[in-house]
């Protein structure tokens, strides 16, 4: 019975995946070759045209053949390897919409819902007019966010990407009003390996788990599997099987239907949206004071008593495998915020038109992520034989419940920094938050790892917790644990930088009077969202533009801001360039 409710649930994912997957081929714009050599023998020097024609759908635009400095990437012709024709002349198009584009904050040029490029060609021997191809590289946006530019190959029976870029052909001139610059020849590559790309899926699956928002959930999975598979190694292993095909087929699921709805650049605004970390906080706080005990997290009776008489098996166990998926449910959604800049690298190959890869990225991504709580889930059974195992228990619960309340000030944190930034009478500043600003966060951790540190000592206890008889050496090393790390999080009340972690913390504000241990004079000059004014200042310093894009809740970000750009070495080449941050 319980093996045809696997594969029924591993069926049912694969149907709604495959059914998904059709969908992700779709592309913003809808290409088609017209030329009147189509269906004609072409003889050595004869010129003709080809002429590409674009539908660019909803409102995403297309960006035109010359651009402003700083701006985004031009749409490029060229041919594809081996052609007996080759382009001879200038491309034009009818003129583009110039705009304020929101992305760059610069004028750009672009075409809205179609656009037309008309390709001046010689043949250099005969050929078939039926064979004529030409390639282009472009990159569309909305108003809020751009995919990542991609170069398609169109002939006449339609068009296709291009993942073996190995472009070749006479330069391009692009007819624009500012002159005429030639075509970029696209460097030769190969076709990245499959098994590298399940690499790196797996890679990021593996660093994905040492994120603070699946770190503090180990508790709660340990707590569920205690409680409902103690005394059976067989319905142990069940529930483990049920639990990790839960977070795999999730998030595969939420992974793909992100990436079709909002693309794979979307994502980042899903982890940034204040109202998700205000509820992403709110789930950890509420996991939080259940691992302190003051209420336990249970379905409704009337709920499992339907799910149990629809699902019961011999044994009467439905209702706890309906349990362990909805478990994993939880959990995927909870981890997602951390998650998704992992998440957002596979599903690149998404708004690339390729959905295999994706699908294949996010299962090696999930099953590498779920692999340590199947390990985990079969360690409870164990544990529960152990004797006088529910005291030292429920004291390990209560110590990640403070870790939930740590996580929970993080995303606290990212609501801060994005509603404060908007909110802001001066949106240059370099200053951070209002509330959780990174010395208030630090101090709150600080307060946390005391109250740890004084919890396994004894000091004070909750009502679930068994009297402390004795105070083990396990104990007192987990308490001068804590105390040195509350030490180590006051360094960084005063300045100085705590490395890893500075991914998960504000950024440091330039006015800050805390900042005792930092090197004030060490510290780079940016300028905040103005990339005018960084244009207008290297032009009189004759000095290039550094763009830093970046995200008030980006933790790669903070982490690069953090520890590489003031190393000496990459400060001395900062320091050559006027700085500028753009914020999204």
């Amino acid at each position: 019975m319980f093996k045809s409710y696997v594969y029924q649930f591993a069926l049912a994912a694969a149907l709604v995946l495959s059914l998904a997957g059709s969908a992700f081929s779709q592309d913003p714009v809808k290409w088609e070759l017209e030329s009147s050599v189509k269906g004609r023998e072409i003889a050595p020097n004869q010129k003709f045209e080809a002429k590409l024609r674009a539908e660019v759908i909803g409102n995403w635009y297309l960006y035109g053949l010359d651009q402003p400095e700083g701006g985004p990437i031009s749409t490029t012709l060229s041919l594809p390897e081996n052609t007996a024709y080759k382009i001879e002349g200038e491309v034009t198009t009818p003129k583009p919409l110039e705009k304020l584009d929101p992305n760059f904050q610069i004028v750009t040029k672009t075409f809205r819902e179609t656009a037309e490029f008309n390709v001046p060609l010689r043949a250099e021997k005969k050929f078939s007019g039926d064979d004529l191809a030409v390639n282009i590289r472009y990159q569309v946006c909305d108003d809020k966010l751009c995919l990542p530019p991609k170069t398609v190959k169109v002939s006449f029976d339609g068009y296709e990407d291009v993942r073996r870029r190995g472009l070749t052909g006479t330069p391009t001139l692009l007819n624009g009003e500012n002159g005429k610059t030639p075509v970029f020849e696209l460097e030769k590559t190969t076709d990245q390996p499959i098994w590298s790309f399940v690499w790196l899926a797996i890679t990021l699956g593996a660093l994905s788990l040492l994120t603070p928002c699946v770190f503090p959930m180990i508790p709660i999975t340990v707590s569920y599997f205690t409680k409902n598979s103690a005394g059976s190694r067989s319905k142990s292993f069940k529930l483990a099987t049920v639990y990790s095909l839960g977070i795999i087929a999730t998030f595969t699921l939420l992974g793909m239907l992100l990436a079709f709805f909002v693309g794979a650049a979307g994502i980042n605004l899903f982890a940034a949206n204040p109202w998700v970390n205000i509820a992403i906080a709110a789930i950890f706080l509420f996991f939080a004071f259940n691992l302190f005990g003051f209420y336990e997290i249970a379905i409704p009776s009337s709920v499992l008593n339907r799910l149990d008489s629809l699902t019961r098996t011999k044994e009467g166990e439905g209702s706890a495998y309906i349990g362990a998926l909805l478990m994993g449910l939880t959990f995927t959604v909870t981890s997602f915020t951390c998650t998704s800049p992992f998440v957002g690298t596979i599903l690149v190959s998404t708004s690339q038109g390729d959905w295999q890869m994706p699908l294949i990225g996010m299962l090696a991504f999930s099953t590498i992520f779920a692999l340590p709580f199947f390990v985990l889930a079969l360690a409870p059974q164990l544990v529960s034989q152990l004797p006088k195992s529910g005291g030292w228990l429920n004291s390990v619960k209560v110590v990640m419940g403070f870790l939930e309340i740590a996580a929970a000030l993080k995303f606290l944190s990212n609501v801060d920094l994005v509603w404060t930034s908007f909110f802001k009478a001066s949106p240059d500043s370099m200053n951070y938050g209002t509330i959780f600003s990174r010395e208030v966060v630090l101090g709150l951790w600080v307060l946390i790892a005391i109250a740890i540190a004084l919890y396994v000592l004894g000091i004070f206890k909750f009502k679930l917790d068994s009297p402390l008889k004795k105070i083990t050496p396990v104990r007192i090393i987990v308490a001068v644990a804590a105390f040195l790390l509350g030490a180590y999080l006051t360094t960084g009340i005063l300045g100085k930088k705590l490395g890893e972690l500075e991914s998960f913390l504000p950024p440091k504000n330039a006015e800050s009077r805390w900042n005792v241990l930092g090197d004030k004079d060490a510290e780079l000059k940016w300028i905040k969202n103005d990339l005018k004014k960084a244009f207008e200042i290297a032009k009189i310093e004759n000095k290039k533009v550094f763009v830093d894009f970046t995200g008030y809740t980006c933790t790669n970000c903070r982490w690069m801001e953090a520890n590489m750009f003031p190393r000496p070495d990459v400060r001395a080449e900062l320091e050559k360039f006027v700085l500028v941050s753009l914020y999204t």
